[in-house]
């Protein structure tokens, strides 16, 4: 390992004259990191640290490659960051004084940590969410002090406060290079609804970036990339209304955003469109499933994208790809961001002593002193960090060698290629035929590759025969494969006799009809949202319109009998709804069994068991959804449709 000392620091002005001389990492000795080619040297490498005022004063230390204590904002500056994100709220404060959490970001937070970070070389980008808490795609809530303001009044309040804001930092000699004008406003900010709104304040935001930091740049920020439709109607709105800004910015997480081409697709487009600049103003992943502070994660045991394995290296290979398509493969891309970096654990002993320290400093994400402002959410649900396991930092503040890729992406980093992580096999066997074991695995590489690699099963002859004879089951497997723990799910099943039943193959078989105008009907790929495999039928029809279709697969060459049909189903917002499986004979319906929608991961499943079939007459099976919808508007996944031969 190639360690990093501070010795050329000395070399460097003093804080407040000018930005000091950084050493930059040079090489890792075990994880491996590809060249990016055609990287700018000025390429945007952003990490979010709004929370570490709040982390160090809760007692968090932060420490050097070297393994002693050292200012973070230094080992960023080594690491090759060169952009510091943070976050601003209007007043994250109760009556009494008690901070909301999430840091307490306010202007004077980001000028203490423009201050440090400006001392290294690195700019700030100033991300406005215009509200007194979160603002993001579900919440967009005014400031209380502009409660009941009109729009005028609202326009001139969101001027004067970025204005004043920003002459802060530029009289602290705060290098600030890039201002965002509201945090994922999924058509909405600080309470307003409609866009002809949302452009005064974006228009009075960006003024006032334009008038007190005239060589920054002016970013909006949107989230959910993985509809693109939405973004073209918003970037179409903001050139309708003449926005003066200079970066359409992304949120990109890859749990939830859709594919990596789809992204670059959506944002090459507005780039060429509107002749924008674009980036990721938002991205992470995971390192480990672990929870360390005693507070849930947003993504834990089960989350991970298929190629990108929970660990340092997995971790590190996702924000290569990130950056290398937002360079490479994306029109005008100028730069990524990674999201609260630093964000870990106050503590380890004890959520007892780690929550008097969340709510004493504001080092979770939200403190109970938060219900005066947003009692719903923050209020009820206020903790630690949900993002510990994402951090580039382990629990004890010492950086995971996945941080310097900021540094290494530009040259590579050459490592041995090894086995990083097994992926989890899947056998499926129909109970009359003879189950034979995979003798490969597929190994995800550390550079990212896949290799089938040798495996050796954890099974006996006795649990062979019970898995062969036990009928229909499911069983979950161990072994070993270079030297890694191997899992296997063994499905004993009985043959489906359904096209695309998962609707892995697109639409292959199945009929889908909407019998009203629909907004979204069609099979989409998302592995968060499927029941099994990594797509599903998806749809959604916005506010006030109602939801009606069906999706029928007609199925020939049965033999005379009877059938078992099942079919799953999640979703939200249905309101009033009718929503069943059925089995059709020579066009009459002969069977049918109710389903329902509830909420986010809540499959619901309906079996219609032994329905007779005659030879020669026509066999449809289908689901039928009609919802009147609430909310934002009804959506819902369909997935695993089985057909088979009954007992």
């Amino acid at each position: 390992m190639v360690l990093v000392t501070a010795a050329a620091l000395l070399l460097g002005l003093l804080a407040g004259c000018g930005a000091q001389k950084i050493d930059k990492v040079t090489g890792s000795s075990f994880l491996y990191v590809r060249k990016v080619e055609n990287l700018p040297e000025d390429f945007i490498m952003g990490m979010d640290v709004s929370s570490v005022l709040a982390e160090e004063a809760s007692g968090v230390k932060y420490y050097g490659y070297d393994g002693k204590e050292q200012e973070i904002f230094l080992t960023l500056a080594q690491s090759g960051v060169n952009y510091i994100r943070v976050r601003v709220w209007n007043d994250p404060f109760d009556a009494d004084g008690n901070g909301f959490g999430g840091g307490n970001c306010t202007v004077d937070t980001a000028v203490g940590i423009g201050k440090r970070a400006t001392k290294y070389g690195l700019k700030l980008l100033v991300d406005f969410h215009y509200s007194d808490f979160w603002a993001d795609p579900a919440k967009q809530m005014a400031p209380r002090a502009w409660e009941g303001m009109s729009i005028e009044e609202k326009t001139e309040a969101a001027y004067n406060y970025t204005k004043e804001s920003l002459q802060k930092l530029k009289d602290a000699k705060v290098d600030v290079g890039m201002v965002q004008i509201g945090n994922e406003t999924n058509g909405a900010l600080a309470g307003e609804k409609v866009w002809f709104n949302i452009q005064y304040l974006m228009q009075a935001g960006s003024k006032a970036v334009r008038e007190v930091f005239p060589g920054a740049l002016v970013a909006l920020h949107f989230a959910n990339p993985e509809t693109p439709d939405r973004y073209r109607s918003w970037a179409s709105k903001l050139d309708y209304y003449s926005l003066d800004y200079d970066v359409f910015a992304s949120s990109y997480y890859p749990y939830w955003h859709g594919s990596l081409e789809n992204l670059a697709s959506i944002l090459s487009e507005i780039a060429e469109t509107y002749n924008k600049k674009v980036m990721v103003m938002e991205t992470s992943y995971a390192y480990t499933a672990e929870d360390m502070d005693f507070s849930g994660n947003t993504i834990g045991e089960g989350g991970e994208v298929k190629g990108y394995p929970f660990s340092v290296q997995g971790q590190a290979n996702c924000v290569v790809d990130v950056i290398d398509t937002i360079a490479n493969k994306t029109r005008n891309g100028i730069g990524v961001v990674y999201w609260e970096g630093a964000w870990i654990t106050v503590g380890t002993e004890s959520w007892e002593k780690n929550h008097e320290l969340w709510e004493k400093h504001g080092s979770g994400w939200a403190s109970s002193y938060a219900a005066v402002y947003d009692p719903k959410d923050a209020g009820k649900y206020y903790g630690g960090s949900a993002v510990d396991n994402q951090a580039m930092f382990d629990s004890s503040g010492h950086p995971l060698e996945s941080l310097k890729l900021f540094q290494l992406v530009r040259t590579g980093n050459a490592a041995e290629i090894k086995a990083e992580a097994i992926e989890s096999a899947e056998v499926v066997c129909d109970v009359a035929q003879k189950l034979e074991l995979p003798r490969t695995v597929s190994a995800i590489m550390t550079d990212g590759s896949r290799q089938s690699i040798p495996v050796e099963w954890n099974v006996d002859q006795a649990q062979m025969d019970k898995m062969q004879n036990g009928g229909v089951a499911r069983y979950e497997i161990t072994g070993t494969a270079g030297g890694l723990a191997a899992k296997a799910s063994v499905s004993m099943v009985k043959f489906n006799y359904l096209k695309s039943p998962g609707f892995e193959e697109g639409d292959e078989g199945w009929t889908i009809n909407a019998i009203l105008p629909m907004d979204q009907l069609y099979v989409e790929e998302k592995e968060g949202d499927s029941l099994s495999g990594v797509k599903h039928l998806h749809f959604w029809n916005s506010a006030g319109k109602t939801v009606e279709f069906t999706a029928e697969q007609k199925v020939d060459g049965l033999k005379e009998g009877g059938y078992d049909f099942t079919i799953s189903i999640m979703g939200g917002d249905g309101g009033a709804t009718e929503i069943y499986a059925y089995v059709k004979e020579n066009g009459e319906i002969v069977a049918t069994e109710p389903l329902k929608i509830t909420s986010w991961n809540e499959w619901h499943t309906a079996k219609i068991a032994g329905v007779h079939h005659s030879e020669g007459a026509e066999f449809i099976v289908g689901i039928y959804v009609r919802c009147t919808g609430s909310g934002n508007g009804a959506w819902g996944k369909i997935d695993e449709a089985i057909l088979n031969f009954a007992d």
